[in-house]
């Protein structure tokens, strides 16, 4: 710990720096994930680091986590942000939500 404190340019504790040791910024971020794309044999230009979020959405939609659960744990406060903005993710569980209460409380034709 000691030596990545002296490697950084300020009096703050950065988890992550830049090769000179200053505060990473959204495009250091973002020439560096494109970087392990490319060298990955993927097209670095064409991702942004957001498909991470959105890879993380839909993987815990589709494992049946609770969109409550996943909106906590992308930072949003309620459910709103995370039902407009990953709506494709989501709407598997919403269906599959919607089925359940279709078999739980019948129509009356159905019964």
């Amino acid at each position: 710990m000691k030596s990545l404190k002296e490697a950084q340019n300020d009096d703050r504790e950065l988890v992550f720096s830049t090769r000179t040791g200053s505060k990473m910024t959204a495009h250091n971020t973002r020439r560096d994930f494109r970087k392990v794309l490319d060298s990955a044999k993927l097209a670095g230009k064409d991702w942004a680091p957001r498909e991470l979020r959105h890879s993380f959405v839909s993987l815990l939609s589709d494992h049946d986590i609770p969109i409550e659960d996943i909106s906590r744990l992308v930072g949003h406060s309620n459910t709103v942000v995370t039902e407009t903005v990953y709506r494709q993710q989501i709407r598997p569980v919403i269906q599959e939500g919607a089925t359940a209460m279709d078999r739980i409380f019948p129509m009356a034709d159905d019964a």
